[in-house]
């Protein structure tokens, strides 16, 4: 018996990031094949199969309009930018967002921008709307291409300050687990067996009565990862919507209260993009950069450090040792 996989809407939607119905629309107007024969949208993959879509005209997209939104630039030169995103801020146009986004900041400033796919020109990587911190841009194409391949290859330093509750039971985990679309809700992603591959990696920083700060660092660099491992082995990030498991209620004993206090001055998931390292595209220079624990999170920390006097620190990571690579 064949093995089969996912229905052949959902595949097309996950592959392409497209909408489900778009992607049945594909279908039923004659555009998908597969093994050379015309399919149904409800059809199932089996494994091995070849799925050729033909892609008709796209209506052009909006123009980029300048919009007049404040942005942090902590690298700037003639092949780059990298930006330390706010949380809140989606990064390219998308239904909904077509006026308000990074690259409109981005374009309302005067920043070349190069490569990429259509609509979203010289983005090399992307973080979610409420997750915060540093984000590389590439203002020509060859500098487009050769940062997507050092991401690609793994050569670029992702490190990531998460908030997460409960313990962790060694100071270090790996978790390689495959991610895709959930089944069920096109809006998560879930750990399946016939996902992407997925490799994440966290370090234990502080410890707290009810949550820990870990470093986590990310070998490749699916959607929503770090939530969704993070979630998969039982620890999910503190104020996290989606993949949060019942928040607060996840802690039981002396530590609850805490994590009650924790909760209620959490404005979205308590995960920040801190640390990018990366060989510039141009010059093969060596760079490392470095973003503290944003100002909308800080009370989270002071209530989850309690005990240790963060309300003054400008500087909580710093403070913490969590930018020592070396433990």
């Amino acid at each position: 018996m064949v093995a089969t996989t996912e229905r052949l809407d959902r595949f097309l939607a996950d592959q392409l990031q497209l909408s489900r119905s778009h992607a049945a629309r594909l279908v039923a107007a004659g555009h998908v094949r597969i093994d050379g024969v015309l399919a149904r949208a409800s059809r199932h993959l089996a494994h091995g199969e070849c799925v050729t879509v033909e892609l008709p005209e796209a209506t052009p997209l909006p123009t980029l309009r300048p919009a007049a939104i404040p942005i942090t630039v902590v690298y700037e030169d003639d092949a780059l930018a990298v930006i330390d995103k706010p949380a809140g801020l989606v990064v390219h146009p998308a239904p909904g967002h077509w006026d308000d986004t990074l690259l409109n900041a981005l374009v309302a400033r005067g920043t070349a921008l190069g490569g990429g796919v259509e609509g979203r020109p010289g983005i090399v990587h992307r973080l979610d709307r409420d997750t915060s911190g540093l984000m590389l841009v590439a203002k020509h194409e060859l500098a487009h291409q050769r940062l997507a391949k050092a991401l690609a290859s793994r050569r670029v330093f992702r490190g990531y300050a998460a908030l997460v509750w409960g313990h962790l039971a060694k100071d270090s985990i790996a978790v390689d687990a495959p991610i895709r679309r959930h089944p069920k809700d096109r809006k998560r992603m879930a750990v399946l067996a016939d996902g992407r591959p997925a490799q994440t990696t966290a370090r234990v920083v502080a410890r707290f009565e009810s949550v820990d700060l870990l470093r986590v660092e990310l070998a490749t660099g699916r959607t929503h990862q770090i939530r969704v491992h993070l979630s998969h082995v039982g620890h999910p990030i503190v104020g996290d919507p989606v993949y949060g498991g019942g928040g607060s209620r996840r802690i039981s004993g002396p530590g609850l209260k805490r994590a009650r206090a924790i909760e209620r001055v959490t404005p979205r998931q308590a995960l920040h993009a801190a640390m990018l390292g990366f060989r510039h595209p141009m010059t093969g220079a060596d760079i490392l950069l470095t973003s503290e624990w944003p100002r909308d999170l800080h009370a989270t920390l002071v209530r989850a450090a309690e005990g240790l006097d963060l309300v003054a620190e400008k500087e909580p990571l710093r403070y913490l040792r969590f930018f020592n690579r070396d433990g």
